[in-house]
């Protein structure tokens, strides 16, 4: 294991394909096809998995605009800024090892909240990454960068 940890996971999410909220979870179990029981597994294998940092919710609250938590449409919220990793980077969370595939690309619909936001967020919405190697995700996880690509 890695000796130093780069951050922790503060909220975990799954969107539900049935009535199209958004539920916070205490646990997620992720395999090679996404988050189960998320709407989007087994869709678009390399962004099975979305992470965004607080970050994006702090510069979003700077500019006075109200942003609920799970809004970005993470799946995992973390405590360290991770928009600097470069694609193939990998991160090991919980029993979970991800490999960061690309920056997360800005939808429109988060205009449905405020006109800035996709603007705002252009290059800190969150990243999507893949499910290496399968496990379970809890709030509270260590994060670990094991494998960093330039």
């Amino acid at each position: 294991m890695p000796k130093d940890p780069i951050g922790k996971v503060l909220a975990l999410y799954l969107s539900d394909a049935k009535d199209k909220t958004r539920l916070e979870k205490e646990s997620l179990c992720l395999d090679e096809n996404g988050v189960i029981g998320d709407k989007f597994y087994a869709k678009d294998i390399p962004r099975s998995v979305l992470i965004s940092s607080q970050e994006s919710y702090l510069l979003v609250q700077e500019q006075n605009i109200h942003l609920p938590k799970g809004a970005l449409g993470e799946n995992i919220m973390i405590d360290y800024n991770p928009y600097h990793l470069s694609a193939n980077t990998q991160l090991l969370i919980g029993e979970v090892i991800l490999r960061i595939s690309q920056n997360c690309t800005i939808c429109n619909h988060l205009s449905h909240f405020d006109k800035r936001l996709p603007r705002l967020l252009k290059k800190d919405r969150g990243i999507f990454a893949q499910v290496i190697q399968k496990g379970d995700i809890k709030i509270g996880d260590t994060i670990y960068l094991l494998k960093e690509l330039s």
